[in-house]
């Protein structure tokens, strides 16, 4: 053997002789005391809840109309196509106009030109500015320009309400800003 192996071995039997003795009765008077003080401090755990059984609820909603599937509108086209229903109907074969494609809500009046004793609306719609005269058709809802003053255009759209039927319904686009 080795002098610095034996050296090392002296050195762990020394520190397990100092471990030992810091094991002594300090140590046993310190541990009584210590089951003392906490013999009345046991945990309590209170019982787990008791688990409801679940019962699953059968799904009974095969028969219902699917709320994403847009069936409702293609009927009510055809059935507007095909004639029969009476009252107001969009006519659905006519040429779209540029301001069909945005909705009443993001179409902005911004001024008015007189020309020939003919009035037109100055509308901003997306980032395009588009001349408007009655008679043009705007909006997402079959909307038709039936006035237009200085301060505001009159439109007239034509909507389905909850029972399936085209009605019509009167709205107004303000002057926005101060400008004309």
């Amino acid at each position: 053997m080795s002098c610095a192996t034996a050296i090392r071995i002296a050195a762990a039997i020394a520190g397990a002789a100092l471990l030992g003795a810091c094991g002594g009765e300090e140590q046993s008077e310190l541990r009584q005391e210590l089951a003392a003080m906490t013999k009345d401090l046991r945990g309590k755990v209170n019982p787990l809840p008791q688990v409801k059984s679940f019962e699953p609820a059968p799904y009974k909603g095969e028969s219902m109309i699917d709320p994403f599937v847009p069936g409702r509108i293609v009927v009510t086209q055809a059935f507007a196509g095909g004639g029969g229903g009476g009252g107001v109907q969009p006519d659905l074969n006519r040429p779209k106009e540029p301001l069909e494609s945005f909705p009443m809500e993001s179409i902005q009046m911004v001024g008015t030109l007189s020309q020939n004793q003919d009035m037109y609306a100055l509308v901003r719609a997306g980032a395009n500015l588009f001349r408007v005269k009655k008679g043009n058709y705007m909006g997402q809802n079959f909307g038709v320009i039936v006035a237009i003053d200085e301060g505001q255009i009159n439109v007239k759209e034509v909507v389905q309400d909850s029972g399936g039927d085209w009605v019509e319904r009167t709205t107004s686009l303000q002057m926005q800003g101060g400008g004309k």
